[in-house]
């Protein structure tokens, strides 16, 4: 005997299936026995009242239907508009709509076969034991839709943010509902599953709007520590992205300098074209559209204030600090913050300023490690070995 297994189908299933199929046979045998008992007369009379009723169940069906239609597409919209005015990600908008459409149309067939006069009870036992069976054969897949769900509505990391996560770093370019893709810097696309993400570490590098830069140099034993202090701090002087305050003045002073180079190209291209007219037919077309851009300008400011919080208003001074005498040379640590979007671009050009001018301006030496050898007068050779 032939005995076929079937993924995620157990004997739960296979039980909810003979049962159903006994129900409609004894169902159809008591139909065919009432029939047999009846006469010719009563057989019309029957059909006719029957078809009466079907009638009118059908009439209601049809009423309950596009009366289920119509609130169903009011509650679509109602939650299409309040996603979007929460800014709730567009992929996951897209999901959660047609779920709730799926969900409802079901529920509103249902109905409509209850009210017909089928018996529902049948399909309901069908389906569930085809979704307890799908759901076994998905787990997997299910758990990266969960985490895709949970990344689409935490937002631990967004588009464009750097992370570093299950191995692998580099640049968010798609968060897709059971994949996230990133691009390392050699330009490679990373596709990693959303469940991992969901429970794992994320290194999100470009959350934050400011971080601390930190170089290491190391100096000649004998030079002086306060000097070389002085002259890499006359050198973050006079950079305006190295913040000497605190991270909300500096970011006040940067947004002010932005303004100010915009306003003086706007003044270089000459004087502003005269404001367009529109009808009323314009204006009331591009209502709903100022409401939406009023609407976002408030959720960034808003955001903008709750960013400004107690730490943004520590001083954060750059730092030269003596952190370690080593076997070579004296090591001193570095430290400034600067804003994340400019952090390699400062690294690198400082630390080509500390090796080009730090030894002029500071009167110092870079020390290479060295090794010196002392031998005692009895291991050195006599005259007599040397002539030899």
């Amino acid at each position: 005997m032939l005995n076929l297994q079937i993924p995620g189908f157990d004997a739960s299933s296979a039980a909810a299936t003979d049962s159903v199929a006994s129900a409609i046979a004894e169902s159809r045998e008591t139909r065919a026995e009432m029939l047999k008992n009846l006469s010719l007369d009563d057989l019309i009379n029957k059909l006719a009242y029957d078809l009466g009723q079907f009638a009118i169940h059908l009439a209601a069906a049809i009423l309950v239907f596009y009366l289920g239609r119509f609130i169903i597409g009011k509650l679509y919209k109602l939650i299409q508009n309040i996603m979007i005015s929460r800014d709730v990600d567009r992929s996951l908008t897209t999901f959660v709509l047609s779920l709730v459409r799926i969900v409802l149309y079901f529920i509103l067939i249902v109905t409509v076969i209850g009210i017909v006069g089928i018996e529902t009870s049948s399909f309901i036992a069908l389906f569930a034991s085809a979704g307890v069976a799908i759901g076994m054969a998905l787990s997997g897949t299910l758990q990266n839709f969960a985490g895709g769900v949970l990344i689409l509505l935490l937002k631990p990391y967004k588009i464009g943010d750097y992370i570093e996560a299950q191995g692998y770093n580099g640049t968010v370019t798609e968060i897709q509902i059971f994949n996230t893709i990133i691009c390392t810097p050699d330009n490679k696309s990373i596709i990693i599953p959303n469940g991992g993400l969901s429970t794992g570490t994320i290194n999100n590098w470009s959350r934050e709007d400011y971080r601390r830069l930190e170089w290491s140099v190391g100096i000649s034993y004998g030079d002086s520590v306060e000097r070389v202090r002085a002259a890499v701090l006359e050198m973050f002087e006079a950079d305006h992205l190295i913040v000497k305050t605190t991270l909300a003045e500096h970011r006040e002073m940067v947004f002010k300098e932005k303004e100010l180079e915009t306003e003086q190209e706007m003044a270089s291209e000459g004087e502003p074209a005269p404001e367009e007219k529109h009808t009323w037919i314009w204006r009331l077309f591009h209502r709903q559209h100022r409401r939406v851009k009023e609407h976002a300008a408030a959720l960034a400011n808003a955001a903008e204030i709750k960013r400004l919080s107690q730490l943004d208003h520590v001083v954060r001074k750059p730092t030269v600090t003596l952190s370690e005498l080593a076997d070579s040379s004296v090591n001193l640590t570095i430290r400034a913050w600067v804003p994340s979007a400019d952090y390699w671009a400062i690294y690198y050009r400082y630390l080509e300023l500390f090796y080009t001018e730090l030894p002029e301006r500071a009167g110092i030496s870079f020390p290479f490690p060295q090794l010196d050898v002392h031998l005692p007068e009895s291991a050195a050779p006599k005259n007599g070995a040397e002539n030899a």
